[in-house]
């Protein structure tokens, strides 16, 4: 299956410069001055506090890989020809957490704890930029 039978993020208008900075290569999250805390999903009102004052801002995006699963059966249909799929949770150096997916390693080098670095896909047919990680010790 090509990858336009499956599904893409559709940006909204809360969610667009996270989409707009990865299609130019960088990584912006929310960020509040009330918590002192980046956010990530994108919101309208930051957690907790439920302030308005989010800012968007830079991240390197370096960090920890939390937790992982290799998906030896399609977890879809639109991937039955990506398995195994490397699902993983990585914990941002600044704090958030966020669902991807692990690229250029394989399955039984994967450890909790392991540095991840970001790895940007371009979808340019679908005006798409995927952020997925690797570890962070490789050449490039």
């Amino acid at each position: 299956m090509s990858n336009a039978d499956k599904p893409f993020p559709e940006p909204t208008p809360v969610t667009a410069p996270f989409w707009d900075s990865l299609r130019e290569h960088r990584i912006r999250i929310q960020y509040s001055p009330t918590s002192q805390e980046y956010v990530f999903y994108p919101r309208v009102l930051a957690p907790r506090t439920l302030a308005d004052d989010l800012e968007w801002r830079e991240i390197d995006g370096l960090g920890t890989l939390y937790t992982y699963t290799v998906a030896d059966r399609p977890t879809a249909p639109p991937w039955a020809d990506s398995v195994p799929q490397l699902l993983a949770v990585v914990q941002w150096d600044v704090g958030p957490r966020l669902s991807t997916e692990l690229v250029d390693v394989a399955p039984e080098d994967l450890r909790i704890g392991m540095r991840v670095e970001p790895v940007f896909c371009d979808y340019p047919e679908r005006g798409v930029t995927l952020l997925r990680y690797r570890p962070a010790d490789q050449q490039h």
